[in-house]
């Protein structure tokens, strides 16, 4: 089987599996006084400092939470009610649905920033609508802006975006989730004031994430209880999954160069594709994660495709696969402008640290071959 679905979640790395192994060892609740309990403590704040390092940010700044999606519901909703509603959210319409739906429960109005076709925010949509901020009416701007998008792989200008905001008086929730161990972060570049982290994107293991939380940005916690976690987000810690969370965020930000690296191959790919069948490659004119591809040919449907790689051997996902376990029509392809029939043709390949340059060649000659084989049913 080859793997090509690491944007939804990567393979476990070898050093968060020998982490998460360590740390069920300790067996112990890292808020005792105790000396396992200190001894879990020490487990769980070494994670801290490496989520932490692998960001640029400093240990204190970062909070724990049980993935990316809590992570940025408890930016969005926190900051929200911090405000007491007098805010409104400016979403970007590439985001992730663990952000936009988010924002839409949070009770703040709602509106969205319009992207290029290239499936980059487009700045100056935003600068226009905060030109003409009335902050009586709309209160604070808050920009909800992703580092990366999942499906298509497009890097955002954030600190570009960021900037904006800040000197309309603002503030930024960055999902940072694809981002991490992919490209380089550095908070303090960014210039958001909560970035939101997941560990399985990286290597690290499911159930395990973390909210980077600028000194002094107002956020009010979403779950009470034991006061764990600055008190801002309560409930025992589960310790071996952010010790494998701390350790795949280091290694995967020393493997980042070897990432890069995937860009050549995946070029190569698309260039056979668009060679020999006439895709379409999403997001192509910007700069895009290495990994990431997200192509399509009109009327060839992506359920069909996702069936016939699979048969093939070769898992890829249609949309955002971490969404749901069904396939349908993308709504980031659709805010680039794509028309209904591409968008709902369009599949990804997302690839990663145990990906060769042969991954990616068999999986060109297999979408390949499945489209000879759709050929040759409808002539027959």
């Amino acid at each position: 089987m080859i793997y090509a679905d690491y944007n939804a979640t990567a393979p476990l790395r070898p050093e968060a599996r020998d982490a998460m192994i360590a740390a069920l060892e300790v067996g112990a609740n890292p808020s005792s006084v105790h000396g396992p309990g200190r001894a879990a403590r020490k487990v769980l704040e070494t994670a801290r400092r490496q989520v932490a390092s692998a960001i640029s940010g400093i240990p204190q700044d970062l909070v724990f939470t049980s993935g990316g999606t809590e992570a940025i519901a408890l930016a969005i909703h926190g900051v929200v009610r911090q405000l007491e509603g007098n805010c409104t959210l400016l979403v970007s319409a590439i985001e992730h649905e663990a952000a936009a739906q988010n924002a839409g429960y949070s009770g703040a109005p709602v509106q969205t920033v319009y992207v290029s076709s290239a499936g980059q925010i487009d700045l100056d949509d935003l600068s226009n609508r905060l030109n003409s901020w009335d902050h009586e009416r709309h209160g604070t701007p808050i920009l909800v802006l992703m580092v990366a998008n999942n499906e298509t792989g497009v890097i955002q200008p954030v600190s570009e975006a960021s900037a904006m905001v800040r000197e309309a008086g603002g503030l930024v929730i960055c999902d940072g989730v694809q981002g991490l161990g992919k490209i380089s972060l550095n908070v303090s570049l960014l210039g958001a004031d909560y970035v939101a982290l997941s560990a399985h994107k990286a290597g690290g293991p499911q159930g395990a994430g973390a909210l980077w939380i600028r000194s002094g940005a107002p956020l009010r916690a979403s779950l009470f209880g034991g006061g764990q976690e600055r008190s801002l987000r309560s409930g025992t810690e589960n310790l071996a999954g952010i010790a494998g969370f701390g350790a795949a965020a280091e290694a995967a930000v020393g493997d980042l160069v070897e990432f890069e690296s995937l860009a050549a191959y995946r070029d190569a790919m698309e260039a056979r594709l668009k060679s020999e069948a006439g895709v379409t490659v999403f997001g192509e004119e910007a700069p895009r994660l290495a990994n990431t591809s997200n192509f399509a040919l009109c009327d060839f449907r992506a359920e069909t495709q996702v069936m016939a790689m699979d048969l093939a051997g070769i898992a890829v996902s249609s949309g955002s696969a971490c969404s749901s376990g069904k396939v349908k029509r993308s709504l980031v392809l659709s805010a680039m402008g794509a028309d209904d029939a591409l968008a709902e043709s369009a599949i990804r390949t997302s690839f990663g640290w145990k990906s060769t340059q042969q991954d990616f060649e068999l999986t060109a000659d297999a979408w390949l071959k499945a489209l000879a084989q759709r050929k040759a049913k409808e002539t027959a």
